[in-house]
C-alpha cells in the first residue's frame, strides 16, 4: 500500500505538473515578462542584470532567469522550457510537504498533504507559470519544515538547512523569504517564552556563513553593476513600496484574499472548515501551532500590505495542507456542494456574459467570443466532470479513492480544457501575431497594450509610443482610434495594423 501510494503521487505530478506545461501560450503580464527577460538575457550574455524590453528590469532577484535560461538552452525558447523550472520546483514543493508530513504522521495522512496541494485550484496554476513563485514557495516550504524539525530535535543540519533555502528564496523573490521564517519562528518562540532560543538560532555563525555564500555574491555584483538604481529599483520600489503603496494598481480591501482563499482551494475548499472546528485543539499542539502562525502571519501581513496580488496568500497555504490532511473524516454532499456549484458557474460562464455590459472594447469582444471557444464540446467535458464528481457521493469504496477522483478529476478539467480554452481565446492571438512580425521581419510599434509575450514569440523588442504613417502596430481596438490603417491580423481584440496616416 505504503509504494501505491508514492507510485499514486509520482504519476499525479507529472500528470499535473509536468505534462501541460508546454499546452497553451505564455500569459500575460507575468509569464511573458520574465520570459522576455530571459530571453534577453540570452541575447545579450548579461546573466547579472536583467531586461525587459531593454529597459532595466529588477522586479526580482536572479535565479529564476538563471534556471530559465538553463532550461531555453537545452529545449529551445518555448514554453515547456520557460515553464520548466517553475513545474521541477513544484515537484520538490510537494515532496517536501510529503517528506515532512511522513516524520510525523502516517503514509495516508502524508498521501492527502500531498494530494490537497497537488490537486489545489491555485497551486495547479502558480506552478506551471514561467514566474517567480513556484520556486519561492518551494523555498519557504523546506526551511519552515527545517525550522520546526530544528525546533523539535534541536539537530544542527536542520538549522544549516533552512539557512540554506531561506538564501535561495532570497535569491528568488527577495526579502520576503528572509521575513516569514524570521517572524513566525519569533512569534511561536514568543508564545512559548523561549525567545534566547530564537537569538541562538538566527545568530548561528554556520548559518549566516551559508546564506552569505549562497545569496549575497548576485547582490553585491548586480549593485556594483547598477549602483543605487538596483537599491531604489529593487529594494524601495519592488518590495518597501508594495506594503506601503498599491503597485501598479494592484490594490484590494482588507478582506481580498477571503475569496482568493476559497477558489485557491478547490476542489476540497470547504475542508478548511474542519480546522476552524479544531481551532482549539490546534493552538494546544505545538506544531499545529507553529504551522497556523506560519499560514496566520501571511495572511495577516498580506491583508494590510498596499500591494495585493492572489499569489502572495500562497506563501502561507503550505501549512494548510497538512492540517487539512490530518482532521479529513471523509467525502459527503456538504463538503463537495461548493464545488459542484463551481462547475455550474463553469458550465454557464458563457450564457451569463451576455448579459454584462462592459464598455471596454476589447472586452466586449473577448465576450462577444467566448461562445465559439467556450463551445458544446467545452460545456460536454465540464458537465462530465460535473456528473462524475457528483457520482462519487453514491459509490461504495474508499474514502481515499473518493478523493482521489475528485482531485484528479478537477485538475483534468482546469489543465486539459478550461485553461486551455482560455488560452485560445485571450493569449493565441497574442503568439499568432508575434509568428507573423517574426516571419516578415516587422519592426513594431506597442500602443495602449502591454503583452510582453509578443517579444518572447516575435523574437525581438518593441517601441512603446504614438503610431505614425508606416508603422507595424500591434494594439487594442481603443489604439487604433483617429487612424488610418490596413489590417494584417485581427483576431479577439488583438490587431496587428499597417498605418497608413
Amino acid at each position: 500500500m505504503k509504494e501505491n501510494y508514492k507510485l499514486g503521487l509520482v504519476f499525479l505530478l507529472l500528470f499535473s505538473f509536468i505534462l501541460p506545461i508546454g499546452l497553451v501560450p505564455l500569459f500575460n503580464l507575468d509569464e511573458g515578462a520574465f520570459s522576455e527577460a530571459t530571453r534577453e538575457m540570452l541575447l545579450n550574455g548579461d546573466f547579472i542584470t536583467t531586461y525587459l524590453n531593454g529597459e532595466l528590469r529588477f522586479d526580482k532577484p536572479i535565479l529564476i532567469y538563471w534556471l530559465q535560461a538553463f532550461s531555453v538552452s537545452i529545449f529551445g525558447l518555448n514554453e515547456f522550457a520557460l515553464r520548466l523550472p517553475s513545474a521541477l520546483a513544484g515537484v520538490l514543493w510537494a515532496y517536501s510537504i510529503w517528506w515532512f508530513s511522513r516524520r510525523y504522521f502516517d503514509e495516508k495522512v502524508s498521501f492527502l498533504a500531498t494530494f490537497f496541494m497537488v490537486t489545489s485550484l491555485q497551486i495547479g496554476i502558480i506552478v506551471k507559470a514561467a514566474i517567480a513563485d513556484s520556486l519561492l514557495n518551494m523555498s519557504i516550504a523546506f526551511a519552515m519544515f527545517n525550522v520546526w524539525l530544528y525546533l523539535d530535535k534541536r539537530e544542527p543540519k536542520n538549522l544549516y538547512l533552512a539557512f540554506v533555502f531561506i538564501a535561495i528564496g532570497t535569491l528568488t523573490k527577495g526579502p520576503v523569504a528572509i521575513m516569514i521564517p524570521l517572524v513566525v519562528t519569533f512569534i511561536y518562540l514568543a508564545i512559548k517564552k523561549n525567545l534566547k532560543l530564537f537569538f541562538k538560532m538566527i545568530f548561528n555563525p554556520i548559518g549566516i556563513s551559508l546564506f552569505f555564500i549562497i545569496a549575497l555574491p548576485w547582490y553585491i555584483l548586480e549593485y556594483l553593476d547598477q549602483g543605487m538604481k538596483f537599491i531604489d529599483g529593487f529594494i524601495f520600489k519592488h518590495n518597501l513600496e508594495r506594503f506601503d503603496t498599491s503597485l501598479e494598481h494592484h490594490k484590494g480591501s482588507f478582506f481580498y484574499f477571503i475569496p482568493v482563499l476559497i477558489l485557491g482551494f478547490l476542489p476540497f475548499t470547504l475542508l478548511l472548515g474542519n480546522l476552524l472546528k479544531n481551532i482549539k485543539e490546534i493552538l494546544k499542539n505545538d506544531m499545529f501551532l507553529f504551522l497556523f502562525i506560519w499560514f496566520a502571519f501571511v495572511f495577516l501581513f498580506f491583508s494590510f500590505s498596499g500591494t495585493k496580488l492572489p499569489h502572495y496568500v500562497i506563501y502561507g497555504y503550505t501549512p494548510l495542507f497538512i492540517l487539512m490532511a490530518y482532521y479529513f473524516k471523509g467525502i459527503d454532499f456538504k463538503l463537495l456542494s461548493f464545488t459542484l456549484f463551481f462547475l455550474v458557474v463553469l458550465f454557464f460562464v458563457p450564457d451569463l456574459t451576455s448579459f454584462v455590459k462592459i464598455k471596454n472594447q476589447y472586452a466586449k469582444e473577448i465576450i462577444e467570443n467566448l461562445k465559439f471557444y467556450f463551445n458544446l464540446d467545452y460545456k460536454i467535458s465540464v458537465a462530465i466532470i460535473f456528473s462524475i464528481i457528483l457520482a462519487v457521493l453514491f459509490v461504495n469504496i474508499s474514502q481515499i479513492k473518493k478523493v482521489i477522483i475528485v482531485g484528479v478529476s478537477f485538475i483534468f478539467l482546469v489543465n486539459f480544457i478550461v485553461l486551455p480554452t482560455y488560452a485560445k481565446l485571450v493569449e493565441l492571438p497574442i503568439k499568432e501575431a508575434a509568428f507573423i512580425a517574426k516571419q516578415h521581419n516587422f519592426k513594431v510599434v506597442m500602443y495602449k497594450l502591454n503583452t510582453p509575450s509578443f517579444m518572447v514569440y516575435s523574437q525581438s523588442l518593441v517601441e512603446k509610443r504614438k503610431p505614425k504613417e508606416g508603422d507595424i502596430l500591434i494594439t487594442k481596438k481603443k489604439g487604433l482610434k483617429n487612424l488610418d490603417y490596413s489590417i494584417i491580423y485581427h483576431k479577439n481584440g488583438i490587431y496587428l495594423v499597417k498605418v497608413e496616416k
